[in-house]
């Protein structure tokens, strides 16, 4: 089973709230009439719609979600994973750059230690 957060504004959050009326709505509602119904009032009724203050969502949220969905369309998820493992991945040439920075510094720092002795 797979879960997934999704904007509540989202068109994949819309659909789903679609398809939830529409079982309800072929379900027949087997809620108590007259006076065997509560309305909620008083503080905790205010608090509640307090509470559910729609949280908006970021730009790099929004990009990421773009992403994965344009991923998953076009089919690509895979061809991705096997290319930024390869050799011309960038986590790939970031480690290779990194390691070469280090192998100088290395050059550089036994080269001034061995001016420093006489």
């Amino acid at each position: 089973r797979v879960t997934k957060e999704v904007d509540s504004t989202s068109k994949e959050a819309k659909s789903f709230l679609k398809q939830q009326e529409k079982w309800q709505a072929a379900a027949p509602a087997s809620l108590p009439t007259g006076s065997g119904v509560k309305r909620p009032s008083g503080m905790s009724s205010l608090l509640g719609k307090l509470g559910n203050k729609k949280q908006k969502m970021s730009t790099l949220e929004k990009s990421k979600l773009d992403w994965e969905n344009f991923k998953e369309e076009e089919g690509i998820v895979e061809e991705l994973a096997i290319h930024n493992r390869g050799k011309d991945g960038y986590i790939e040439r970031k480690a290779f750059l990194e390691r070469v920075d280090h192998r100088q510094f290395e050059i550089e720092r036994d080269l001034r230690l061995s001016r420093m002795k006489p």
